[in-house]
Formats: structure tokens, C-alpha cells, sequence
């Protein structure tokens, strides 16, 4: 398989499209596909704040990632001590909407264990969420496999986390080549596993790829999955219905976006995996314009995003370490307890009508 040369493309696609699929899914998170829409309408532009939009976890990760590539392009155990180093940093600020497990892991960090062994048990899809930025920056297959299972077992050390996880890597991975076919997917995905199966996760895989040949909506596949109240958080559930969204528009941001979100439940972690993976094979010129200006955020503007997204390419082209851009010290809780502000006023419109 030809190297991809010119990263800078896919790494911001992947980076701007996971920050825009979180913004725009976050209002609906937790809400049955049916209540999502009549309480908010569709979700066909930003609703969490006056018509702008807000990042949450899934973002936050996914740029950690990238900041920790940035300083070891080459080293897995390296890049887990950065990663595990800038989740600790980031519990102080207050982070928005961490996973119970996650935050059972950067405890474990913050009381000394090392990245090998700060992990917990758990099949979240926290790891899947961060997962798609490795994709798009690592070129070659065993390299994503090290990369991915390093960031992985730093929090999770349930193997279904780390099968959800190389599976939205790869989708990444072969979404920036250009490829969209269900076969040479799964094809690349037992490559990068050197044929460890699984046969609850390969069943899912191909039922996946059967679904989106017949023509199935993914809002109907995710139903017939047992998600008909919402897709959870449980990587087996989270996982498949993101790539069906993927697979069913793998050059159609918008519409890729919208399917999953349509599908209710954890919206902002699904929409921000198909975001990063079909934002990795589109670049950030085939996301829309108005949904990217429409994000308000600071002090991780998306100005800095960009500029990130341009070192960590930078960095995984010369295999040389690079300075990731900074923000001030301290910030990251000012523009949490906004967050959180919002929110909370969020959770009181949801006790009103419509139901």
C-alpha cells in the first residue's frame, strides 16, 4: 500500500472533523433519536450555545493524541508516557464529560502507576474516540496496531476496547487512501490484527459491511442492533454503528454526521468518530464551512487546531520530535465551568416538553 506523503490534509480533517461531529452531536447526547428532533429539530447546524457549538472529551482526547505524537512521532511507550501525562494535566482543569473509567485511569496515573499499568478493566469506547487521529498521522499498518494498543491499554485493558479502537483507526486509516469498501476494510483491519479473531467483534464487522451493501439506513441498522433508545457507550455498540455511518457516506461529511446523530444516545462520541474518519479521507475543505466557524472555542480556537494539525504532520513526515502549540497554564477550568454552566441549562430544558 503507497505511503501517503502529504499528512497535513488527513491529520486536520481528522482533527476539525472530530471537533465539529462532537459540537454538533453534544446537544443531543443522552436523548432518543425520536425526543433529540422534536425537542431540538434536526441537527443540520450548531444548538448547544446561541447557534454556536462546544467540544467535549471526544475532542480533548483526540488533540492530547496528536499533542503526544507531536513529542514521540516514532515511540509507542514514549508517546503513552506524553499521552498519560497530559491526561493527568487535564483532570485539573475539570474536563468536560469524562468516562467513569478514564477518570478511574488518570487516578491511577496521578498516584503513580506507569502507562503499562494505569489501565481498568472496561469495554468504554473512550479509547475508540481518541483512536481515528492515529490513522490519519500513521502510515504503516503494525506501527497504527503499537500506537493504538499504547493509547489504549492506558485506560482500558479490556480487549474489546482495543478491538473497537483498531477498527476506527483503520477506518481513519484507509478513509484518508480513499478507500470506502466494506471488503478491503475488514481486509486491512485482520492485516493490522495479524488475524487475532474475534468472532463476536468479526461478526459485527460483517454485519456491518452487509448492512450498508443492502442499503440500510444506519439509524435502522443501529435498531436492529439493539439501540433503538440510543447507541451506548459500550465500545461493541458505539463502534459498529460509526462505521456504518462511515462506510454508507465515506465522502459525504455532512450526511455521514447527521446519520449517526440521528441514531440518539452518544451522539457527540459517535459523531465525533465519523467526523475525524471521514474528516481524515475529505481533508477540512469538504467540511462544511459554516459548521467549522460556528465552533466557539478557546483557548484551543481552531487556529490552533490547524496549526497542531500542521506540526503533528510535521513530526510524523521527519520522525523528529516537535513543540506542540501551548495554551496558558490555568485556562482549561475557565472555559470548563462555562461548559459546565451550559450544560446544566441543557438538563433543565430537557425536563419541559415536548417529550
Amino acid at each position: 500500500m503507497p505511503i501517503v506523503d502529504d499528512l497535513r490534509s488527513p491529520i486536520n480533517g481528522a482533527i476539525l472533523g472530530c471537533a465539529v461531529g462532537d459540537a454538533l452531536g453534544l446537544p443531543y447526547e443522552g436523548l432518543s433519536k425520536r425526543r433529540g428532533v422534536r425537542l431540538l429539530g434536526e441537527p443540520v447546524r450548531h444548538r448547544f450555545v446561541f447557534g454556536h457549538g462546544m467540544v467535549s472529551d471526544d475532542t480533548e482526547h483526540t488533540v492530547m493524541v496528536a499533542q503526544a505524537l507531536c513529542a514521540s512521532p516514532d515511540d509507542s511507550a514514549r508517546f503513552a508516557q506524553e499521552l498519560g501525562r497530559r491526561l493527568r494535566w487535564c483532570l485539573l482543569g475539570v474536563p468536560a464529560g469524562i468516562g467513569f473509567a478514564t477518570l478511574r485511569a488518570i487516578l491511577k496515573l496521578w498516584c503513580g502507576f506507569g502507562p503499562t499499568r494505569s489501565g481498568v478493566f472496561s469495554a468504554g469506547n473512550g479509547p475508540a474516540m481518541r483512536s481515528p487521529i492515529l490513522g490519519a498521522a500513521i502510515n504503516v499498518l503494525p506501527t497504527l496496531r503499537r500506537f493504538v494498543q499504547a493509547s489504549t491499554y492506558l485506560t482500558h485493558t479490556d480487549p474489546k476496547a482495543c478491538r473497537g479502537a483498531l477498527a476506527t483507526a483503520v477506518a481513519a486509516w484507509c478513509s484518508k487512501r480513499g478507500i470506502d469498501d466494506g471488503t478491503a476494510f475488514l481486509r486491512h483491519y485482520h492485516e493490522t490484527t495479524n488475524d487475532d479473531r474475534n468472532a463476536e467483534f468479526d461478526s459485527l464487522l460483517d454485519g456491518v459491511v452487509a448492512s450498508v451493501c443492502d442499503g440500510e439506513a444506519t439509524a435502522d441498522y443501529a435498531v436492529r442492533l439493539g439501540c433503538e433508545r440510543g447507541v451506548s457507550g459500550y465500545v461493541y455498540r458505539t463502534v459498529p454503528v460509526s462505521l456504518h455511518a462511515w462506510l454508507s457516506h465515506p465522502a459525504d461529511y455532512r450526511s455521514a454526521v447527521t446519520a449517526v446523530i440521528h441514531c440518539g444516545g452518544d451522539t457527540d462520541t459517535t459523531a465525533a468518530i465519523v467526523g475525524a474518519i471521514v474528516g481524515s479521507g475529505v481533508g477540512p475543505t469538504a467540511i462544511p464551512a459554516e459548521w467549522i466557524s460556528g465552533l466557539w472555542e478557546w483557548p484551543q480556537t481552531v487556529r490552533w487546531m490547524e496549526r497542531l494539525a500542521g506540526i503533528t504532520a510535521q513530526a510524523m513526515k521527519t520522525s523528529l520530535p516537535q513543540a506542540s502549540p501551548r495554551v496558558f497554564p490555568g485556562v482549561g477550568w475557565i472555559r470548563n465551568s462555562l461548559f459546565f454552566g451550559i450544560v446544566l441549562a441543557h438538563i433543565a430544558r430537557r425536563m419541559a416538553p415536548p417529550y
